[in-house]
């Protein structure tokens, strides 16, 4: 296969034309379904409060978690709804502002990582750039990760962030900005972060409102914790170890996903990176039909597809 072509040698105008057509209700259907999910597990958990319910609801909203950044990148995209309005409003009001995000700052970033992917100027170079790596190290990053210590750390640079004392930077290349004001920094930090908890006070509301407050923990935990795991292992598996360059058919991976990894790492066919990368403007639910018909005409090479996420940590470590 030549790694010169573009994705306009393998798909016809009206294929493609076909494939990125968005619908409202596939967006709709996808942010029910992850809020149904959300307020079933925290049902779940004020029904049966334990231990063993609370670790497991603390995973399963961390993949719900993951999911709203994931709609919140289809909206960044324009596909997760067809109107524009319903992309910038409810992408950003429901979806990205109670994971502490934003279409408008993660839109203009993840452009430019389109733009550049795999080359100096891709702003998320930093996510691939450190592997492989030895066992050893990438335990202990996934430790950190369970433990809260990065959760903690992220919620110091978005925080940084919002107060425009760093760059905005989701691919941990942030940089330190010039100080400005008192006033500057507070007013930006006003701004910034007043969408952000008015979404996680409104869910605290309401649980307080039923007379479960407590279950809000189980949120503010899974921010901590299994959210950045999810996020730090679909992260690698997109970009990391595939050497790089600015040819989208080799600078990234589509891992295939069994049930557990759409719980968790997966959600809304994020896992099919390569086709994403291809043409971004393909809406998730028509993902799997792209890479069918990708792989039907030998257009994938087999160095950027992985059978799974444990396959793709395994390839990216030694002893």
């Amino acid at each position: 296969m030549s790694t010169s072509r573009s994705i306009k040698d393998v798909l016809s105008r009206d294929e493609i034309k076909s494939l990125t057509r968005a619908s409202d209700w596939a967006g709709a259907r996808a942010v029910v379904f992850t809020w149904g999910v959300i307020i079933g597990s925290l049902a779940l958990l004020a029904r049966f409060p334990h231990p063993v319910t609370f670790v497991l609801v603390v995973i399963v909203l961390g993949g719900r978690q993951l999911a709203l950044a994931v709609m919140m990148h289809e909206a960044a995209h324009g596909t997760l709804f067809r109107k524009r309005f319903l992309n910038d409003v409810v992408g950003d009001i429901v979806c990205a502002r109670p994971v502490w995000s934003d279409v408008r700052r993660y839109r203009k970033h993840h452009l430019a990582h389109h733009a550049h992917t795999g080359t100096e100027r891709d702003p998320d170079l930093g996510l691939a750039a450190p592997f492989p790596i030895t066992r050893a190290s990438l335990v202990r990053k996934l430790l950190r990760d369970l433990t809260g210590i990065s959760g903690l750390k992220r919620v110091l640079g978005l925080l940084l962030m919002d107060l425009e004392l760093i760059t905005y930077d989701v691919g941990g290349g942030a940089k330190r900005l010039p100080w400005r004001s008192l006033g500057h920094h507070l007013s930006v930090g006003v701004r910034n972060l007043a969408p952000p908890i008015v979404a996680n006070a409104a869910l605290f509301g309401v649980l307080y409102a039923l007379g479960h407050a407590w279950l809000f923990s189980a949120w503010a935990v899974a921010f901590l914790t299994s959210y950045g795991l999810f996020l730090r292992v679909r992260s690698i598996a997109e970009h990391a170890g595939l050497g790089g360059g600015a040819d989208p058919f080799t600078n990234t991976r589509t891992t295939a996903a069994n049930i557990f990894a759409r719980m968790t790492v997966s959600p809304l066919n994020v896992g099919y990176h390569l086709e994403h990368h291809l043409l971004p403007t393909v809406p998730y639910h028509r993902l799997p039909e792209l890479h069918r018909v990708l792989r039907e005409r030998d257009a994938v090479p087999e160095t950027s597809l992985a059978p799974g996420y444990f396959a793709v940590l395994a390839r990216l470590t030694s002893k």
